[in-house]
């Protein structure tokens, strides 16, 4: 893995903000060893402009939550709300309409990058829950 430890620590915070207001289909790869110009790309989707938008606002206020706050240095395609880019240096975050993220496969344009693992907090809660409640 070649992303930085503060590029592994935003990309699992947004991750998580996305999960938390229900993304899908949320993927971190690690493109550190193909791109000087970042370390590490977030995509995740939703179904409508609306919830696209809500994704990126929270990711947003989650970043600037952290003990380093974290803003974007830039803020792209919030207007249509189909595909907002986040461009934190360290990561650059892709919000993507259900559709764009079909279409433009970023996941398959970046398939020979290795992923950095998530798994939702909620999902992990639930099922530690219902492992002790047998």
């Amino acid at each position: 893995m070649t992303v930085s430890e503060r590029a592994h620590e935003l990309a699992l915070a947004a991750a998580q903000a996305a999960a938390d207001k229900k993304a899908q289909d949320i993927v971190i790869i690690d493109v550190g060893d193909q791109l000087a110009i970042t370390d590490a790309f977030l995509l995740a989707a939703a179904p409508n402009e609306r919830q696209v938008l809500a994704i990126v606002d929270a990711i947003e206020e989650r970043l600037l939550e952290l003990p380093e706050k974290a803003k974007p240095l830039r803020r792209e395609g919030e207007r249509g709300g189909r595909w907002v880019l986040l461009d934190y240096v360290d990561i650059v975050v892709h919000v993507q309409h259900t559709e764009e993220r079909e279409f433009y496969a970023l996941d398959r344009l970046w398939k020979d990058c290795p992923t950095i693992p998530f798994v939702d907090r909620d999902l992990v809660d639930a099922e530690s829950g219902s492992t002790t409640a047998e």
